[in-house]
């Protein structure tokens, strides 16, 4: 296999990438801020501190929101470097991604997994989202080399973004 193609990624395409390879661990944080508020928020009523456990409810609502909001308009702010035109090379070895300022080399073995979404490829390293090859910049016969030779590779998931 040996894909090269143009390619220029949006600033949403970006943070999607990227939301999407840290959402299962954002899904534990929240979930885990979401019962201590709830937990602190039973204390509360039975210490008879109804406000204080009106706002940590109300917190444990509005507490994952936030943090989902905050997440994007950092990413829109940090990775907008990758919204330039880049030009993806895909591999039996690995891929690289060169743009005018930078050049990126990874090689498959250095992947712990692969998640195969709609819209990306979402590369891991131990657990920790590392990349994302988008689908938009190749043409069908393209992904579905690229989905084979992952296939075989059998590192892939399937992702629900």
């Amino acid at each position: 296999m040996d894909i090269t193609v143009q390619y220029e990624p949006t600033t949403d395409e970006v943070v999607r990438a990227f939301s999407q390879g840290l959402r299962r661990q954002l899904t534990a944080v929240y979930a885990v801020l979401v019962a201590v508020l709830i937990v602190g928020a039973s204390v509360m009523f039975v210490t008879d501190n109804p406000a204080m456990g009106i706002g940590m409810l109300v917190a444990s609502v509005l507490g994952p929101l936030a943090g989902n909001w905050w997440l994007r308009k950092r990413a829109r702010q940090q990775l907008s470097f990758l919204c330039v035109p880049t030009t993806v090379r895909v591999t039996d070895d690995g891929y690289d991604c060169r743009t005018d300022e930078s050049t990126t080399t990874m090689r498959w073995t250095m992947f712990s997994n692969v998640i195969s979404t709609p819209e990306f490829w979402l590369l891991f390293v131990n657990k920790q989202p590392a990349a994302f090859l988008p689908r938009a910049a190749f043409d069908a016969a393209q992904q579905a080399e690229i989905d084979g030779f992952l296939a075989a590779r059998g590192s892939v998931g399937v992702g629900d973004g």
